[in-house]
């Protein structure tokens, strides 16, 4: 009998990431949950899936992105899918250029590209033969969407780097993205139910996305083998739509 594939995911402890997260595990993936902060709500993910672990890094850390991959193969053996979720934004319009500062471009691309290019370099030394690795992207990244303009830039950047990772590490690992819409998620306002409401009208499928949809081309994603290189969208179509707002959610 074959050892369980084990899955890396970032930023798992909620949201899209913990979505990811029980998808793989009820289809028999170990999983490794993940968070920088949310360390109660990381082991409470962890407790609810058979075999998985928690580990807590900050992934901008060059030493805590290394770190995360070396404990998930020293407690599971292997590793054979990484998933890149882990993100970071601070919402501001982005007609509002004051409202950027330098630290929020350093935070968001420390996070965003930075760290996700130091867990991947980390996890390539160690992939099982045949193992992937999948980011997380957004519609914003090939869209003016997007909760801020550094956010969005982030994301355009995890897509190219999709790219080149796929050309540098073939045929040993195979690297794709996949770039969600908008996600719902727990809705705190009137005003904000009311954009979220005006957003699915606007969308081809007329709904926002779920955590689900994503998890389920993760799956998809690790059942087909010759796909590498490739930005997939899952948002319901609304990259299609020629006349759009910058949302102020995570698109």
């Amino acid at each position: 009998m074959s050892a369980p594939r084990v899955a890396v995911v970032t930023g798992s402890s909620s949201g899209i990431g913990e979505g990811i997260a029980r998808a793989l595990a009820a289809d028999g993936f170990t999983v490794v949950v993940h968070s920088a902060t949310s360390v109660e709500a990381g082991e409470r993910v962890a407790a609810e899936l058979p075999g998985a672990s928690y580990v807590q890094a900050d992934i901008a850390d060059p030493a805590d992105a290394v770190r995360l991959v070396e404990t998930a193969v020293a407690r599971h053996g292997r590793l054979d899918l990484l998933v890149n979720n882990a993100g970071v934004s601070r919402p501001v319009p982005h007609t509002d250029l004051d409202g950027i500062t330098a630290d929020d471009w350093h935070r968001i691309l420390g996070v965003n590209v930075v760290g996700t290019w130091q867990v991947s370099v980390a996890a390539v030394k160690v992939l099982a033969p045949g193992g992937q690795i999948i980011n997380i992207t957004s519609v914003g990244g090939s869209r003016p969407l997007g909760s801020s303009i550094p956010y969005a830039v982030s994301k355009a950047a995890l897509d190219h780097l999709t790219r080149l990772l796929a050309k540098a590490v073939g045929p040993d690992v195979r690297v794709n993205a996949i770039a969600p819409g908008p996600v719902e998620t727990r809705l705190t306002s009137d005003s904000l139910a009311t954009r979220a409401a005006r957003t699915a009208a606007m969308t081809p499928l007329r709904r926002l996305g779920q955590p689900s949809d994503v998890a389920a081309m993760v799956l998809a994603l690790t059942k087909v083998p010759f796909v590498t290189g490739e930005v997939i969208h899952v948002d319901g179509g609304i990259n299609l739509v020629t006349h759009l707002d910058a949302p102020r959610g995570d698109a």
